[in-house]
């Protein structure tokens, strides 16, 4: 028998810290690995198989179109590319008018910010701490953590960040040069951080006074997740460029950045090979028509409450605080979450950190009430 762990370990350039398990199968909200154990997922590839693993709409929609036409560049039209960009800006909110396709979050904020520079002729950003959109240099200049910054400096410049819902101190950072406000509506990698509507309705304000670009980092939020379509529906708001990835094609690679008519930038001052290819428009449209025809955004709304009126908190003494948009829940402990979710792992349970005291969980948004039983009674005995 293959040892893959072996033969992964001896070819890998490895940059993550691995789990002693070797998934090889998936179906909905379960997993298996390569001994034939069975997990509840509730981690979805960080917060990417929200439609479920080896959704069938998925796989019969990739393999047609791998049948047809894999890839196309962009100084060509496209029918499959057309029809997607017409439901993924149809499915949100409607000041955005146009998108821009490409491969990953990190891609989309690299993107976002080149636009916003473009558009407003200025060069500076203002972000918020705990924030993280990304590991590409200048994704990674937006991004709070020091541990992931402090050896790849110097990073872009003219990036500042100030407490996430403190919106004073917004205001005292802008200057003549921001050119745009980047902020998560929920900080995913921070410790699931909601942001509060009155600090999100007055950035809003703010950017349209002064002529500041507002970007709403959607990429973990984004497409049912916290019970909306997306998150910053809950906040009568409107900004001016919305970046998602992630959730958007049930697992494969896809990246995109919504804008508005305010938004600008010519021909050929960006682009990107790969981005918006017929294979990755064909899995978009599959998984957004999924989303849809399942209403998955309310469903996210129904289990996450589900969820977390399972857990007793006033007698689970570990806990601090529980907090959730969706299916987007963020448990803060009292201590450091690596046991608890070496724990969870023996108990065929998979989770996430988010910061050293906050367990995420990201389960397919198709979960069952069981399976959301299993792991509250799980926690539960593991949090006392």
């Amino acid at each position: 028998m293959i040892d893959y762990k072996e033969l992964q370990a001896k070819y890998e350039f490895d940059v993550f810290p691995k789990r002693d398990v070797v998934l090889v199968k998936g179906k909905d909200a379960t997993l298996w690995d390569d001994k034939g154990n069975e997990y509840i997922d509730c981690a979805a590839g960080i917060g990417v198989a929200s439609i479920g693993h080896s959704n069938p709409y998925l796989a019969k929609a990739l393999s047609e179109q791998a049948q047809t036409l894999v890839t196309c560049p962009g100084t060509f039209y496209n029918d499959t590319k057309a029809r997607f960009l017409e439901l993924l800006v149809n499915s949100a909110p409607s000041h955005f008018k146009k998108a821009y396709l490409c491969n990953s979050g990190a891609e989309a904020v690299e993107s976002a910010i080149k636009f916003a520079r473009y558009s407003t002729k200025k060069t500076d950003f203002i972000a918020t701490m705990k924030g993280f959109h990304g590991r590409t240099l200048g994704a990674l200049s937006a991004t709070f953590k020091k541990e992931y910054r402090e050896d790849f400096e110097p990073l872009v410049p003219g990036f500042s960040f100030i407490p996430f819902n403190n919106f004073e101190k917004i205001k005292e950072a802008v200057t003549d040069k921001t050119a745009g406000i980047i902020v998560e509506v929920v900080q995913g990698e921070g410790g699931i951080n909601i942001a509060e509507k009155a600090f999100l309705q007055s950035i809003d304000s703010l950017c349209k006074e002064r002529g500041i670009k507002f970007i709403v980092d959607e990429i973990q939020t984004g497409f049912c997740r916290t019970g909306r379509f997306f998150a910053h529906e809950r906040y009568d708001i409107k900004p001016d460029m919305m970046c998602v990835a992630k959730a958007i094609a049930g697992g494969f690679p896809v990246g995109a950045v919504l804008v508005n008519d305010s938004i600008e930038i010519p021909p050929s001052k960006h682009g990107t090979t790969y981005g918006g290819n017929p294979l990755a428009c064909a899995a978009g449209l599959a998984s957004i028509q999924f989303m849809k025809d399942n209403k998955l955004d309310e469903r996210a709304e129904k289990l996450g409450d589900y969820f977390v009126s399972l857990l007793d908190v006033e007698n689970l003494s570990k806990i601090r605080e529980v907090r959730h948009l969706g299916l987007m829940i963020g448990i803060e402990l009292k201590e450091k979450v690596k046991p608890y979710l070496e724990e969870l792992m023996k108990r065929k349970i998979i989770a996430l950190p988010a910061g050293t005291t906050v367990i995420r969980l990201l389960p397919p948004l198709v979960v069952s009430e069981e399976q959301l039983k299993i792991v509250a009674d799980n926690l539960s005995e593991i949090l006392k």
